[in-house]
């Protein structure tokens, strides 16, 4: 009995004895919680810890076992206590010694979260972020925050019924993951946060609260109304976006497909991709908190997502598009490389599967009774379709001059044209209705890529493999596609943006008043005129004489023609424009193509609207007075050859034009004799202008859609007879020039190529392999000569003379009488 009442006595008095470390715990909890924290005992635990930091681990784990004891028995206010306690030990303490300690303090954040009340839930994750500001000197090589990020972003997605209850969760959720992003993005040992787990977690946690907001200000509920008193610390959707923007912000360019993936998916899950405004929202933030180097990834990320969407909807489709374009506005000055090129080409075959897509919809619907349905979908292809030219245009016109450059010619490279090689977009099974259509949206967006793009040379702002495919086009039978082709010419030559002061064809009474700029030509530009000024005059003289012709079709042909004036033309070229002009006069006299009667009198209005132009321009009064005084009896006597009466609706057409009436048109040698002087050379002006081009290439060139039969055509180039060239051709200057010239010489060998691939398209097929068995049978026959003359048969002692395919064999000679060469006698 003594033992035990020894023993009992010594139980009873071993509160003395307990650790120091656990009485000076234990004195920080007052006996009423509601009294708060005893500073005096926290002063003197704290001066413990900091003195004896080998203690703070058994420190940590005492108050942790104290906490969870205290919210199993729901005594809140010791929790309190107790966390505080905690913070300020971890505001107090930089040692080594505190790893185990902040082992300890997690665990219990980690209990308070768990926990289902709010308060709890909310305190822990206060007490997490004061943690997360804390900079450590040594990273943590075991510390996982994988619970943190779940319970976190569980808490984003909070449900609560009370709505002020739920918006204090959710803003601790997001809280608690800002302070896991600040903890773990710069600790090179936690990379593992960027992990797909990690991210599918984070980002949609904050996504959700960002829509979410924008749901209710959608619906007319204001996300922070004024009575509620919410500022951005404690608006769910401001903290998410903040967060969002520090995430991105501290990404590295591994980590980026990881970071925009989870958005991306998002996105579709929650069907926000029609409407946008959400997604457009998203990724201008991204883009504008990404390092900008990093922009490429993200539309390369867009481009794949739009290519697994490939079948979608086409407002979901669209709705990408869209996106991409806010991306691409906001990366444009600073995207380099391949990733142009890739925007563009993914851009370009989308556009192409749409207008599959489109004709299939109206194929259906020419079969199918629920024709507005149908119809629907065509006009949301329509939508798709819109919205990849004007991410074409406004990605290309942002582009610096030396990329718009390649992407012009790209570009250029994808619209069908007649006779280009097998790169352009595969127009095989759309047939002419689709062709059409991709080559109206290219150009269209061509016309946008090109707006604004200023270069010093002309050579390269028109190399020969953009402007040749460009002239073909024009030359094609439908008016909007020779507008298209007109209006991005005018983008090019027109450096000094004198289109609007030239917008409309007219008599402009006083050029001067227009204060037209120009500066001298210089030499490179005489040089691309020398080259290539008879493409341009060809492709306007034959525009001009189109059936389909326009009011906006002549508008632009005489803009055209202006703005040569004004950027390339010096003494030669404006000669040379003044054939050209005559030339069309005389073409709408003649009328040998038997156009209709406004056709012929729209030309003619066209002559004398540039005419006026170019005398005034050239400051010439003898010439601007023949003008002035065409005019003048134009509006008398004929007002129907003048532009101002032409082009009205309803104008009186004549029967015909009188072409005795000499006062009434331009005279060669009238305006021969204005120009008579220094600088003109006059004597070209009698020079009848004639395009370097037949009848048959143009018929050829016309065709606006591409055959889908691939010919051989260089092995053929010769099989039709040159009959130009069995003439005697009298020898002037103008044959030595062209023969001199070498473009000459390529273009005679392209009318060669386009007449013999006329030939295999139009003519029959008897025709076609009775001229192959004939050139066949003369290669034969031509072989057979070439081996006759230089193989013999080997000689033969008998000396017989045999006759052998109708040819008779030179007799053989005896063996002894045989030379052989030195090589062969041992």
């Amino acid at each position: 009995m003594d033992s035990e009442n020894n023993e009992s006595g010594v139980c009873g008095c071993c509160g003395p004895l307990r650790p120091r470390y656990k009485r000076l715990v234990d004195n920080i909890f007052p006996e009423d919680p509601k009294d708060g924290l005893s500073k005096s005992d926290m002063e003197k635990l704290t001066f413990y810890a900091v003195s004896a930091p080998e203690k703070l681990d058994r420190i940590g784990a005492y108050l942790a076992e104290r906490l969870s004891r205290d919210v199993v028995r729901h005594r809140y206010g010791n929790v309190v206590i107790a966390m505080e306690a905690l913070d300020q030990l971890l505001m107090a303490c930089h040692s080594q010694s505190i790893k185990p300690f902040v082992e300890s303090f997690l665990h219990m954040v980690a209990k308070l979260l768990e926990s289902r009340e709010p308060d709890l839930q909310v305190l822990g994750t206060n007490s997490f972020v004061k943690f997360a500001n804390i900079e450590e000197d040594t990273p943590s090589y075991h510390r996982r925050y994988d619970f943190f990020v779940s319970q976190f972003s569980a808490m984003c997605h909070s449900t609560h019924e009370d709505p002020e209850t739920r918006t204090k969760i959710r803003v601790a959720g997001i809280k608690g993951l800002q302070g896991v992003v600040r903890k773990t993005v710069n600790d090179e040992l936690q990379a593992i946060i960027w992990e797909p787990q990690h991210m599918d977690k984070l980002i949609p946690s904050m996504l959700f609260n960002m829509q979410d907001s924008e749901d209710l200000d959608r619906a007319g509920h204001p996300s922070t109304p004024s009575g509620t008193g919410q500022d951005g610390e404690e608006n769910p959707a401001v903290l998410a976006e903040n967060c969002f923007r520090e995430l991105l912000g501290r990404a590295a360019y591994g980590n980026m497909k990881n970071a925009v993936r989870p958005v991306l998916v998002h996105l579709d899950h929650h069907h926000l991709w029609d409407p946008n405004e959400f997604a457009v929202s998203c990724f201008r933030i991204i883009m504008y908190s990404i390092q900008a180097q990093h922009s490429h990834h993200v539309i390369q990320q867009v481009l794949n997502h739009l290519d697994s969407h490939n079948k979608s909807t086409p407002r979901l489709r669209a709705g990408i598009v869209q996106v991409l374009l806010e991306t691409v506005a906001i990366a444009a000055k600073g995207s380099v490389g391949p990733t142009v090129l890739e925007v563009f080409n993914t851009l370009l075959k989308h556009l192409r599967m749409s207008v599959d897509f489109e004709l299939g919809e109206s194929f259906r619907r020419n079969s199918s009774s629920s024709v507005s349905s149908v119809r629907g979908k065509e006009s949301d292809e329509r939508i798709v379709q819109n919205a990849i030219i004007q991410t074409i245009g406004f990605f290309g016109g942002n582009l610096p001059d030396y990329q718009r450059a390649e992407v012009m010619m790209f570009i250029m490279g994808k619209v069908p044209v007649y006779g280009t090689p097998c790169h352009t977009i595969d127009t095989v099974n759309i047939g002419h209705q689709g062709t059409k259509r991709i080559q109206t949206m290219l150009l269209s967006s061509l016309i946008m890529v090109t707006s604004g793009f200023k270069s010093k040379s002309m050579s390269a702002a028109l190399p020969p493999p953009f402007l040749d495919p460009l002239f073909s086009i024009s030359l094609m039978e439908d008016s909007e596609l020779r507008q298209l082709v007109l209006e991005i010419l005018h983008n090019i030559i027109d450096r000094h943006d004198n289109r609007a002061k030239l917008r409309g064809i007219r008599i402009i009474p006083n050029v001067a008043a227009l204060k037209i700029k120009r500066e001298k030509i210089s030499k490179q530009d005489v040089a691309f005129m020398k080259k290539h000024g008879q493409q341009l005059y060809r492709h306007v003289y034959l525009g001009c004489k189109e059936e389909d012709n326009n009011h906006k079709n002549f508008e632009l042909l005489f803009t055209t023609l202006a703005i040569l004036t004004i950027e390339l033309a010096n003494e030669d070229v404006v000669v040379d424009l003044i054939r050209l002009s005559i030339a069309l006069q005389e073409m709408a006299l003649n009328n040998e193509e038997n156009m209709p009667m406004s056709i012929r009198c729209g030309i003619m209005a066209l002559v004398a609207a540039y005419l006026n132009f170019l005398s005034q321009m050239i400051a010439n009064p003898p010439f601007c007075q023949h003008v002035s005084k065409v005019i003048e009896l134009r509006n008398m006597d004929a007002p129907y050859l003048l532009p101002e009466h032409i082009f009205r609706d309803k104008c009186p057409l004549p029967e015909s034009l009188d072409k005795d009436d000499r006062q009434l048109y331009f005279q060669t040698a009238d305006m021969a004799e204005c120009l008579a002087g220094p600088g003109y050379n006059v004597e070209r002006l009698s020079v009848p202008y004639i395009p370097q081009v037949t009848d048959e290439d143009r018929l050829t060139r016309r065709k606006s859609f591409v055959d889908t039969i691939s010919l051989q055509v260089d092995i053929m180039s010769n099989s039709l007879p040159d009959k130009q060239s069995e003439l005697a051709e009298e020898i002037t200057f103008e044959t030595l020039k062209k023969a001199i010239d070498t473009t000459g010489l390529e273009e005679q060998e392209r009318e060669k190529r386009r007449q013999v691939m006329e030939k295999f398209q139009k003519a029959p097929f008897e025709e076609i392999a009775a001229h192959c068995e004939s050139k066949a049978n003369m290669l034969h026959d031509r072989l057979a000569q070439i081996f006759e003359l230089t193989i013999r048969p080997p000689p033969s002692p008998s000396g017989v003379v045999s006759i052998s395919t109708g040819h008779t064999q030179h007799p053989s000679v005896p063996v002894y009488e045989m030379k052989f060469p030195d090589l062969c006698v041992y």
